[in-house]
């Protein structure tokens, strides 16, 4: 950790009430930012009460970010509560189902992806117009490695899409002082989930194309097991900050040698 690295930027993370959203926002508060947690989940609220220190404290909101007023919503709110957004961190998203895509109906496609594309659209597009103003910004957006991965197809079609919304974005925002970025998290540990992501596996054959995703993702790392939540953050807080300042357009795996 660099304490001080983040001190006077205002860092909006969505997706904080847990994950990689919380552990993230749990790092950078501890390296100084003024950090903003956004969910859909009131949950988001007590774990920004957890984070005081040094008679600082965060803030957090709630918004429905698979929708584009959601998103506006929570820029509007930052913006209004610091005046300015200096780091957007994207990290919304994740498998519901896990299966082959034979098996998937349509509903389920589509969930999938409003889940996992449409929150960091959405946001980069309410935030963008506030950082041209500014002359300057970051957003670093979450993506995968499952873009090659099994029994997940709408899920790597999403992040997918992310890797494009980071390049595209890139270029065009480039002229006024942003930089875009991301991650491509391979399997991380975490805390098992106060809020699930979807229903857990019921019949056998459920479990067997999970634990198929599971083999797969460490089979696929040359380190030959999961990350950490901690692994996750580090990196995503190097690419946030003014170290990484000539670096833009790029998506980073983090999945112990997984390229995806």
């Amino acid at each position: 950790m660099s304490r001080g690295r983040f001190a006077g930027k205002v860092v909006v993370v969505t997706g904080a009430a847990q994950g990689i959203g919380r552990a993230v926002s749990e790092r950078l508060f501890e390296e100084c930012a003024e950090v903003v947690l956004v969910d859909r989940s009131e949950l988001v609220h007590e774990v920004a009460a957890e984070l005081c220190g040094d008679g600082r404290k965060a803030h957090s909101f709630t918004a429905d970010l698979e929708h584009f007023e959601g998103a506006q919503k929570a820029i509007g709110q930052t913006n209004d509560l610091h005046g300015g957004v200096d780091v957007l961190i994207n990290t919304v998203g994740g498998t519901i189902w896990a299966k082959p895509y034979q098996h998937y109906p349509p509903e389920q496609i589509e969930a999938e992806i409003r889940r996992s594309l449409f929150p960091t659209l959405w946001c980069c597009r309410a935030v963008l117009p506030l950082m041209i103003e500014q002359g300057r910004g970051t957003i670093v957006n979450v993506s995968s490695v499952a873009t090659r991965g099994i029994n997940r197809v709408p899920y790597a079609a999403a992040k997918g899409g992310v890797n494009a919304i980071t390049s595209a974005l890139a270029m065009e925002a480039a002229p006024h002082g942003i930089r875009v970025v991301a991650t491509a998290p391979g399997g991380t540990n975490a805390p098992e989930r106060r809020i699930p992501r979807g229903p857990a596996p019921e019949t056998e054959q459920e479990r067997t194309w999970y634990q198929e995703i599971v083999e797969q993702t460490v089979a696929s790392s040359l380190m030959k097991r999961y990350g950490t939540l901690q692994e996750q953050a580090a990196a995503i807080a190097f690419l946030a900050s003014d170290e990484a300042s000539y670096i833009t357009g790029s998506v980073l795996p983090v999945a112990g040698g997984d390229q995806g």
